[in-house]
């Protein structure tokens, strides 16, 4: 559909393949089937979860919430807390920063939080700065309270005056779709500050944990372009063998990115008790932010 090629893309990109929705299919579903597995591997059942935080660009519908509607599927019947957070790309670190608030209160015990999207749904095909770029998915994660902490710390940031670099400007209104409903990037912009975003975040929460940067075991960055995780790693003076790379798979899915690659990496069991791992993403907004967890 636009003049490109596998090489053009792999060369600037580093995605070989992505996962496309079939029709019909909406976000929740692919969230439902993340977080059954999640929710399997905690070792409990979906009504011991208390709370439900869903990272979305591409919700099913204006409302409710993907995450009432996940609740529904997922057949929890007690009343859980469940709502949306919208951070694009970031929306994973925001959704699990936000989770971890809500168990540290004491009010939580058990937080499923999911990273979900279609952008499938909202990219112009004959765009080709942004038609090669995307996929869908979705990841979670249960996070249960303890007594040590699993999650060092989080730290996010907004910086709303970029926020035309990156967006999908349409609107809904009397029933009709105002303005442009697909995906709009400025490439060369958001890269610029990716990278000097990120490495910012990365410093920031290292510091706030009295680490240094060796003392970061794992990288699992956002999946959007191998060349913004390469200069990224670069900066942290990591080698990419420490770095969790899956933007080759599954192409840049948004909020779903950091899980998909939390759980490729988990599942392959290249993570070890006591390891320090360090996640950030950023995103449309422009947001970013950064987590650290000990596995």
């Amino acid at each position: 559909m636009v003049d490109t090629s596998h090489d053009w893309i792999f060369s600037r990109t580093g995605i070989v393949e992505r996962r496309i929705a079939a029709e019909g299919v909406v976000t929740s579903d692919l969230a439902f089937e993340a977080s059954r597995r999640a929710i399997e591997s905690a070792g409990i059942i979906p009504d011991e979860i208390d709370l439900i935080v869903v990272a979305t660009t591409t919700p099913d519908m204006q409302f409710p919430s993907t995450a009432a509607i996940l609740q529904a599927k997922l057949g929890i019947k007690n009343g859980c807390a469940a709502f949306d957070v919208q951070a694009v790309c970031t929306g994973f670190i925001y959704a699990l920063s936000t989770a971890d608030q809500y168990l540290r209160s004491g009010k939580y015990r058990h937080a499923l939080v999911v990273g979900a999207d279609l952008l499938s749904r909202v990219i112009d095909w004959t765009d080709r700065g942004t038609c090669v770029l995307f996929g869908d998915g979705a990841g979670a994660v249960v996070l249960k309270a303890g007594d040590e902490p699993g999650i060092l710390s989080s730290h996010l940031h907004c910086d709303g005056s970029y926020s035309q670099i990156l967006c999908a400007p349409g609107r809904l209104s009397d029933g009709k779709i105002s303005g442009s409903p697909f995906v709009h990037m400025n490439g060369n912009a958001v890269f610029k500050i990716a990278v000097t975003v990120l490495d910012e975040v990365a410093r920031e929460a290292i510091e706030a944990n009295g680490l240094t940067k060796s003392d970061i075991d794992w990288l699992v960055p956002h999946q959007a372009n191998i060349r913004i995780i390469e200069a990224t790693a670069k900066k942290l003076g990591m080698g990419m063998d420490r770095v969790v790379v899956t933007v080759d798979k599954h192409g840049n899915t948004s909020a779903a990115a950091i899980p998909l690659a939390l759980d490729s990496a988990a599942r392959e069991g290249r993570f070890r008790k006591g390891e320090t791992i360090l996640m950030e993403g950023v995103g449309g907004g422009v947001t970013w932010g950064a987590l650290l967890l000990r596995w």
